[in-house]
């Protein structure tokens, strides 16, 4: 094999305390493993990004920088959302690592798949995506929707993996390709296929959250949905405007009809039809505008081109 290469995981982490240390030492013993068997540099770390977490996760983080030589950490000026951490520790990473490797902090990520990840770089693939081979651990309700989500991105023309969130491996080349996508508006699953570069899947068995709790509540989760939505695709606004159309003809039809139904006598009690009318179109016309303002807002957010995070520190060997 080709002399062993630079690894990071990045790790992404938000009120993390309760699992950082069972977190550390299973990929303490990966990387420890990998090293040992020549898969990896001995420079390989695991990069901690602390994303304003209101616990005591940075000191945890230090504590752990200050006992191994494997952890490195990355502190957020503040809270900045979950793909701007992972972000961050990706353009960070990208200055020290050949390959990095993207997980969660909870331990649902199974990390026994890493060394198929780099089994799979070291073939010539630039991005690996970890693919969920089941959804068993997950509520009916959780499992439905996000299989309606991904059939939904792809009617939408967004080219998605299925039942793949953010566990993946990227070359270097793969994270300067991504740090071209310029949009504050991030939705790194959708951005990360845009690339193009050599790509392969591992699948893996999701496993329950270590400890803590899940930091991707319902609105939360509808609010990523939507954020991706409106990030990858304008075919809400011309669903909009076939509605419209398709409204417009309607009611030509429905005011013939009326005329008819007057011309030969007859009288219409409308009371119900014509209140009901108006509250359906009055509805349609609000959802109409709260669409076209999403984009609009998405439009200021990029114009403004504010930074998407801001280090306060870096501590890494």
């Amino acid at each position: 094999m080709a002399t062993p290469q630079t690894l990071y995981l990045v790790i992404p982490c938000y009120n993390e305390e309760p699992v950082l240390e069972e977190t550390h030492r299973r990929l303490h013993q990966k990387l420890t493993s990998m090293i040992e068997q020549n898969l990896i540099a001995p420079n390989s770390r695991m990069l901690f990004v602390n994303d304003g977490s209101k616990d005591n996760t940075w000191g945890v983080i230090e504590a752990l920088y200050a006992q191994d030589p494997l952890v490195a950490g990355l502190k957020l000026s503040r809270n900045r959302g979950h793909q701007n951490a992972l972000l961050a520790g990706l353009m960070t990473a990208k200055e020290y690592a050949d390959m990095m490797i993207s997980l969660d902090a909870d331990l649902q990520d199974d990390v026994d798949a890493i060394d198929q990840f780099v089994e799979q770089y070291y073939q010539g693939k630039d991005i690996v995506y970890g693919v969920r081979s089941s959804r068993e651990t997950d509520t009916f309700f959780k499992r439905s929707t996000a299989q309606g989500f991904y059939k939904m991105m792809r009617a939408l023309g967004v080219d998605i993996i299925d039942n793949h969130a953010d566990y993946r491996l990227m070359s270097r080349r793969a994270v300067e390709g991504l740090a071209q996508f310029k949009e504050v508006n991030l939705f790194l699953r959708g951005v990360v296929p845009l690339i193009g570069f050599p790509s392969g899947v591992v699948t893996y068995e999701r496993q329950k959250r270590f400890a803590g709790e899940s930091k991707y509540p319902l609105k939360k989760m509808l609010a990523f949905a939507f954020d991706g939505i409106t990030s990858f695709s304008i075919k809400p606004i011309r669903l909009i405007t076939i509605l419209g159309l398709l409204i417009f003809a309607a009611s030509l039809i429905a005011l013939a009809v009326l005329l008819v139904l007057k011309l030969i006598g007859h009288t219409v009690q409308g009371w119900t039809t014509l209140m009901g009318s108006i509250w359906l179109i009055g509805g349609i016309q609000l959802f109409s505008l709260g669409v076209i303002g999403e984009y609009i807002g998405k439009i200021y957010s990029e114009v403004k081109a504010r930074p998407m995070y801001l280090i306060d520190q870096l501590i890494i060997r």
